[in-house]
């Protein structure tokens, strides 16, 4: 059965002065409206005289008139601009994409005789006339832009399947998708980013995901797992102090482990499990592999279970392994530990999803010296908070990754992947200056 796919706005080649038309036409119509009811005695008269129409255009009157039409589409534009601005927006981004096809000369002409004025007399003449103009579909929704494109297998079919850098940085959005359906292909990017930035209140985690923003979750029982990059002063502490938050609004059971003796230490006072020495720390890895071994073969033996499944299905709570500065943990044990903690986590990491034990793990850079093994690769949700080098965007989302990253002075920006290759802007959850982690944990662990 063919599914029904929303289309949108066809892009076309005279969308390139698309902005012109559509404020030309708005606002002659508007002037036009409030300025000919002042003269409609004077144009619906059978008998146009020139006194009479001295009296209307030519005078005081005539002038009054003006002005107040004027004022009027002044006006008018004004409030459309401020509460239509993204209707404007889309208007603009159109005509940004007829532009990106035309100057790149993604389309096919042939050559046409002219026309003389005499139309039975060829003037000898040729020009060129668009013969393919290649199908693009525009249609903002929900927040989202939805940019599709015909793929034909013609000679533009390369450039038409990797738009990617230039809607991003030409239409000043993120992608968060690419799908290629069957004879086309739909670029969906996050439009107006910042503002689809929430709050902490708003950070809800139900059915095994978990919202972060406005259209973005952690589905953690799908896609587990989550790694957090990120220096100093990028938000990176209370970003994962928000992750506590809404994870223990839950029956989610978490432990905390911070060998920095850091801010998630202080959570000591508040909840159980929280740990900063190295021997407590590695007991409790130690723990948290055996609970989730233990829960694997247990699962096999309850009523219902069926192959497949996971520990949702059997009602079971899941677990969450909150590891802050996990490189410099790493940098504190002699060899043999090293290799002991690197094994737990990486059978962890590889079984941890189906019996519901979660590894979220931080680190100012994602070393692959302590991440090795394909171990990185099982971290499906992927967060590189504030300012970092090339070779540490590389080392959170891969070498090869094309993406283009720009530098923004905004406290909690960064970049995520969500388990589809997919690089996007990313903004953590806004904390009020008056939030107190500390209180409002206090409550749920009680």
């Amino acid at each position: 059965m063919k599914v029904f796919r929303k289309r949108g706005k066809r892009i076309r080649v005279s969308d390139v002065s698309l902005v012109f038309q559509f404020v030309f036409f708005r606002l002659v119509g508007v002037w036009l409206a409030s300025f000919i009811p002042f003269h409609l005695s004077f144009l619906l008269s059978t008998t146009w005289q020139l006194d009479l129409f001295q009296t209307h255009f030519m005078s005081t009157y005539g002038f009054i008139s003006l002005v107040i039409s004027l004022v009027i589409v002044a006006s008018c534009a004004f409030l459309y601009y401020r509460y239509r601005y993204d209707r404007i927006r889309q208007v603009i981004h159109r005509q940004k994409l007829a532009k990106m096809i035309t100057e790149n000369g993604w389309y096919e002409t042939k050559q046409v005789q002219s026309s003389s004025f005499f139309k039975d007399i060829p003037n000898g003449k040729a020009k060129d006339k668009i013969s393919h103009f290649p199908k693009m579909y525009y249609r903002l929704e929900k927040g989202l832009l939805h940019i599709q494109t015909e793929i034909t297998l013609g000679k533009y079919q390369e450039q038409l399947l990797n738009l990617e850098n230039k809607l991003e940085s030409g239409l000043y959005c993120e992608l968060v998708s690419k799908e290629l359906h069957d004879s086309f292909v739909e670029y969906i990017l996050l439009y107006d980013t910042i503002n689809s930035r929430i709050s902490i209140d708003e950070v809800v985690a139900q059915n095994g995901s978990l919202k972060l923003m406005d259209s973005m979750y952690w589905e953690y029982d799908s896609l587990p797992h989550m790694l957090i990059a990120g220096g100093t002063g990028g938000g990176k502490t209370y970003f994962i102090l928000t992750l506590i938050e809404a994870l223990l609004k839950t029956d989610a059971k978490l432990y905390i482990l911070d060998p920095k003796n850091a801010d998630l230490a202080d959570l000591a006072t508040v909840m159980p499990d929280v740990y900063y020495k190295k021997e407590d720390m590695m007991a409790c890895i130690d723990q948290f592999y055996d609970d989730m071994m233990t829960r694997s073969e247990e699962m096999k033996l309850m009523e219902g279970y069926k192959t497949g499944k996971n520990y949702a299905y059997l009602g079971l709570s899941p677990y969450f392994l909150v590891f802050d500065e996990y490189v410099a943990f790493m940098e504190m044990l002699v060899s043999k530990e090293n290799t002991a903690v690197l094994t737990k986590l990486k059978q962890i990491v590889m079984l941890g999803r189906q019996a519901g034990f979660f590894l979220i793990l931080a680190c100012q850079r994602p070393d692959a010296k302590y991440l090795g093994d394909g171990i990185r690769d099982q971290f499906n949700f992927r967060v590189a908070l504030g300012r970092m080098s090339e070779l540490g965007y590389g080392m959170m989302f891969g070498s090869d990754v094309q993406k283009q990253f720009f530098l923004k002075q905004i406290k909690g920006r960064g970049y995520v992947d969500k388990g589809d290759n997919v690089i996007s802007e990313f903004y953590t959850p806004l904390v009020p200056k008056e939030h107190d982690f500390l209180n409002e944990i206090a409550k749920l662990a009680q």
